[in-house]
């Protein structure tokens, strides 16, 4: 027994050095990969700050503004993160500072339409219909702003989303030459935030990965489907009856009360 007691001692001294080290190791590992991360998320709202609105006031005007989808209820309570977005975007029409809008979101199911939730809640503020372009591939923060270049052929166009989401879609529209702004709208008032802050962190991290180190792409792209300048409707000309004969003359009404 003794004997057992003394070899199992050995062995450990033995093979203390080792995995000192190895756990040193994992340590460095571990600080690294938290400064890479913390490092990101410095960088990412960095190189955003300039390309960010916080005044509608002070949004130029633009052909095309893209709204990032979300739910718009979580659970039976209304996402305040939806709400401040349609609420910003039907604001911005109002203002004639944005002609047509690219709704991008997730459709996953048929009960759950990101796209169409946001349209129709458009369509109720008095956004014509043919201002609305709906892009249900929007899976992503990535698949939204690639494929509103890569398939709506825009880029040059307004973001409508929350300040720390803003920074993020940037990242990714200067990363394929989109030259975008981004219009930080309200987030909740009611609670920090601090679970979505913290996400949001990881997701910068991952946008990075995908942009610089493992190259993704949309999950789906297909045909382009150009978004068309919606023209000003000029009125249409009175005919000139000496300049055409064919047309017919405005009678007067003292000449056609017989």
């Amino acid at each position: 027994m003794k004997s057992d007691s003394h070899s199992y001692r050995k062995y450990l001294l033995k093979t203390y050095p080792k995995l000192k080290t190895c756990l040193f190791g994992a340590f460095l590992v571990f600080l690294v990969g938290c400064a890479s991360v913390i490092a990101i998320d410095y960088w990412v709202s960095w190189q955003a700050k300039d390309r960010i609105i916080y005044d509608i006031d002070d949004v130029p005007k633009v052909e095309v503004a893209v709204v990032l989808g979300t739910s718009k209820y979580l659970g039976r309570t209304l996402n305040d993160y939806y709400k401040y977005r349609i609420e910003s975007a039907i604001e911005l029409f109002e203002h004639k500072k944005v002609n047509q809008f690219l709704l991008s979101g997730d459709n996953a199911h048929r009960s759950y339409n990101e796209p169409w939730t946001m349209k129709r809640d458009l369509l109720r503020a008095g956004v014509p219909e043919e201002r609305i372009n709906l892009d249900y591939a929007g899976f992503r923060t990535l698949d939204s702003i690639v494929r509103a270049k890569k398939i709506f052929d825009t880029d040059n166009f307004l973001i409508i989303t929350q300040k720390f989401h803003c920074e993020r879609a940037l990242l990714i529209a200067s990363s394929y030459d989109i030259h975008a702004q981004c219009l930080a709208v309200s987030g909740p008032t009611h609670h920090s935030g601090s679970t979505i802050r913290l996400r949001e962190v990881f997701a910068r991290t991952k946008a990075f990965l995908d942009l610089y180190i493992m190259g993704t792409t949309p999950k789906f792209l297909g045909p382009k489907e150009p978004i068309q300048p919606n023209p000003k409707q000029e009125p249409l000309p009175i005919p000139n009856p000496i300049a055409d004969p064919t047309a017919n003359p405005i009678a007067h009404p003292a000449e056609t009360d017989i």
